[in-house]
């Protein structure tokens, strides 16, 4: 049984059967308030990817395989009321639409590849389909499973990486990559709670991650209501805590790993990698095969978000300098495959120059 003897309390991202939409917490809110948001439109999917309602990579790619089931909900109700075509006519109308909004979906956020992976894999269950009901059908069942695969994937991730994990040690995380990035049990978080489940004196240190802050804003929250005990550390003290000798070993997600291992994750990853190879200490990727993006050679080739001014100028919505400075807000950075020691995944632990044989 992987995961055994730790659940996560948390379900990021569910499929409501009963009524057909999708309902997700709101991490705008977390950790002032605990809520779920019930989305029932393809654009509602969009707007909660966009403004990160839904974040972390493996949970926007469910969101989105949510998105594309919604999608053709509305494009079979569309169509039965406009009654413009029968047979394969309607049909070839109904795709033509519902691959249009697949697209709009995908834009939503550039960067993570396990969006437009989940997509395509909603796209592949049109193959042999001829009829519009019997493709809604497919598409909510693939959107399910799909949900249901990714915690047993996180619980393989999280087993794996839990026997790299010294006894009593000290995991150093930046950015959440947990049960609020997932599904439901986390990649990185993942790999800690695997590994507390044997061994109860490891401990976090969790970099508050600038400038969303979902290092201190998320991740601590996850880790608090599950007893892990967590150290909240600003993102520029890693170093010092590193030349203390307090830091056993680094394990952060991904959004998008390249052919040869360079790896892009939240912003200021690459500074902590940087930090760890100066201090001899490993530095883990977890994130399961979905995320792998063979397609692109290295990390020169990975799309960089990049957001709005106002999440470095403000917090909590007061301005903290001056109004006139300008301001560059790229949301990930790539850390090259030399500072990485290997990156976890459902199927094992792989050195950045043994992705593409393995996969």
């Amino acid at each position: 049984m992987t995961g055994a003897g730790f659940e996560s309390k948390i379900k990021t991202v569910e499929w409501m059967t009963d009524g057909s939409f999708s309902r997700m917490v709101n991490q705008l809110l977390v950790p002032y308030e605990f809520k779920t948001v019930d989305i029932e439109s393809s654009q509602g999917i969009y707007d909660a990817i966009k403004t990160m309602v839904v974040r972390g990579a493996p949970a926007i790619g469910i969101a989105g395989a949510h998105g594309v089931a919604l999608a053709a909900i509305e494009l079979c109700e569309e169509e039965c009321e406009s009654r413009s075509a029968e047979g394969a006519t309607a049909f070839a109308q109904f795709k033509a639409k519902l691959l249009e909004r697949c697209e709009f979906i995908k834009s939503a956020r550039p960067t993570a590849v396990n969006l437009s992976w989940a997509i395509e894999e909603q796209k592949s269950v049109l193959e042999g389909i001829s009829g519009i009901d019997e493709a809604v059908c497919a598409l909510i069942d693939n959107a399910i499973r799909l949900e249901n695969e990714d915690i047993e994937i996180n619980k393989k991730i999280g087993d794996f990486g839990a026997a790299v994990v010294p006894k009593g040690a000290t995991i150093l995380t930046h950015c959440n990559a947990g049960a609020l990035a997932t599904v439901g049990y986390g990649t990185a978080l993942g790999v800690v709670r695997s590994a507390f489940a044997k061994d109860n004196a490891i401990q976090v240190f969790a970099n508050e991650t600038r400038p969303r802050g979902q290092g201190a804003r998320i991740t601590t929250f996850e880790l608090v209501l599950d007893g892990i005990p967590t150290t909240l550390i600003t993102d520029g003290m890693c170093s010092y805590f590193m030349e203390k000798k307090m830091i056993d070993l680094v394990v952060v997600g991904a959004d998008r790993i390249a052919a040869n291992g360079d790896t892009a994750n939240k912003i200021g990853t690459y500074t902590v990698a940087i930090a760890a190879k100066y201090h001899n200490i490993p530095f883990y990727v977890a994130a399961p095969k979905s995320t792998i993006d063979m397609s692109i050679a290295d990390g020169s080739k990975i799309p960089i978000e990049l957001r709005d001014r106002e999440e470095v100028t403000h917090i909590n919505g007061k301005i903290i300098c001056a109004p006139e400075v300008n301001v560059i807000n790229p949301a990930f950075d790539v850390t090259p495959n030399e500072l990485i020691t290997g990156i976890i995944t459902e199927v094992g632990i792989f050195t950045p120059d043994e992705l593409r044989k393995a996969f």
